[in-house]
Parts: C-alpha cells; sequence; structure tokens
C-alpha cells in the first residue's frame, strides 16, 4: 500500500505526466524548514548564487547541497514522509537523498525561472527519481510550472547557465532548443500551492517558475531523491552540483556514504 499522502491515481500521474502535487507533504516541517532556509541564506554554502543583473528588481537567490550542515534540512530529510512518498511515485524499493536546494524569490523579482530539464545538468541517469518542490509561503503567481509529458521526450533539453545565458556544456547537437510552452501551447501544469504541498517531478520534465509579482515572499525548499535504476553517468563538462573528487564511474550506483538510503522496503 502506498503511504497515506499518495493515492494511486497520484502515482499514476506521475508516471504518465511527470508531475503531480502532493498536498501537505511538509505541511508539519514548514517552521523547520523556514529556519533552515534563513540560516542557508546567513550563511551561504560555496554554490550559492544570485540569479539576476544589475538593475533588475528584486532578488532571487539559490543555493543547494547544505543538508549536511543544516541541521533543520537533514531532520526533514530523514523524518518527514518524503522518502517513503517518492518510492511509491517512482515504483522504488529503495530511496537515496542527491541533494537539497533552496530557491528564494524575494516581492517584486520579475525574473522567471528559466525553463529546462534538470536531468541534463546532474551526473545520474535512469528514470526512477523525484524532485520535490514545496513553497515555504502561500503561492498562487509565483509556483512552479511543469510541461505534461516531457519527461518522455526522445531528447533531452538544452542545459544552460541562469544568469549568463550561455550553454552549459560544448556538444549543443545533443540536445533540443528550450522551447517556449506557453507560445508552442504546451500542456503547461500549475498549482495554487499552501506552505508545506510539494510539486512532484521527474528529472527530465521541463520546468520553470513565474517571477514573483506578489508582496510576500516566495521561499521554496526542493529536494531531489533517487530509486532502483539511478547510476553515475558521465557528462561532457562539469555538472551541477559537481561533487568534486566522488571517484565514481560510469554505471555505478551512486555511493552511499554521500548519497545515503534512506528508505528500502
Amino acid at each position: 500500500m502506498p503511504h497515506p499522502l499518495v493515492t494511486q491515481a497520484d502515482i499514476d500521474a506521475y508516471q504518465r505526466d511527470g508531475a503531480v502535487m502532493i498536498k501537505g507533504l511538509f505541511a508539519n516541517h514548514v517552521e523547520a524548514l523556514r529556519a533552515g532556509v534563513e540560516r542557508n541564506m546567513a550563511e551561504p554554502g560555496e554554490y550559492a548564487a544570485e540569479n539576476l543583473k544589475p538593475g533588475e528588481g528584486g532578488r532571487f537567490f539559490d543555493d543547494y547541497c547544505n543538508w549536511q550542515r543544516i541541521e533543520e534540512f537533514e531532520d526533514v530529510i530523514r523524518n518527514s514522509a518524503a522518502a517513503e512518498v517518492a518510492a511509491a511515485l517512482m515504483g522504488s524499493n529503495r530511496v537515496q537523498v542527491f541533494h537539497d536546494h533552496v530557491l528564494i524569490k524575494e516581492p517584486g523579482t520579475s525574473k522567471p525561472t528559466p525553463w529546462h530539464q534538470d536531468g541534463p545538468y546532474y551526473f545520474v541517469d535512469g528514470i526512477q527519481n523525484v524532485s520535490f518542490w514545496s513553497p515555504l509561503d502561500p503561492v498562487r503567481e509565483a509556483s512552479l510550472r511543469c510541461v505534461a509529458g516531457s519527461h518522455r521526450w526522445e531528447k533531452p533539453v538544452l542545459p544552460t547557465r541562469w544568469l549568463s545565458e550561455t550553454n552549459f556544456y560544448p556538444n549543443p547537437d545533443d540536445y533540443m532548443p528550450v522551447p517556449d510552452p506557453d507560445a508552442e501551447g504546451m500542456d503547461v501544469r500549475e498549482w495554487a500551492m499552501e506552505p508545506g504541498d510539494a510539486v512532484a517531478f521527474n528529472y527530465g520534465t521541463l520546468h520553470g517558475a513565474r517571477g514573483n509579482t506578489a508582496g510576500t515572499r516566495r521561499r521554496a525548499f526542493s529536494l531531489r531523491l533517487l530509486g532502483d535504476d539511478a547510476r553515475y553517468v558521465e557528462r561532457p563538462g562539469r555538472t551541477s552540483p559537481p561533487f568534486p573528487g566522488h571517484d565514481m564511474v560510469a554505471g555505478q550506483v551512486l555511493r552511499e556514504d554521500w548519497f545515503p538510503v534512506i528508505f528500502q522496503r
């Protein structure tokens, strides 16, 4: 039986569409995550970034790979229902942590999060994976947007750098250009969400987010998890996150001392 927070309809939607909203996944952990975000912003990690150019209003901060130094994040990752819900959605017997990610859009940040797939940035391959994107503030217009079915496209979307808008790897012909889902009439899913709700989406799902033109903050916590078929894969350049010195080889299950198993059937 799946976890009480997830239904068979949710599992079917996740497999078919590559994205589904899970109500209240982190509802009991919102205050802890807010505290972790404040700590993260006060003490940024080595990958922290400001994603606005001079003259653009607001603030768009993101950072990742901090869960092992921010105790609130680690507690939520290990003790929330996220791992068990992920296993149900993925159809996986076990769940590994990949990394955490926070994305903060302060009021008046008009810049949208560019359309992208996460998978091409990562050094992991496989279809059993899930990202949870959970707002820590009510969101209406600044919610996550996902293109249904894009995780099943034959060719991945070109990964780019958000600020410089340059290509991430030197082999752009291996990728399809970044589409404009609104202009091209794609099936874009987005949800009005309360703090602690979570969108679950596949690493191959094309997604983005509108700017935050509301008068309130839009803090979001993301958690990337891996399932049974996840394997290390080599990319033609430095991945994001890079995890320097990991010493893994192509085809290897990700090393459990760095990427711990947090759920096992």
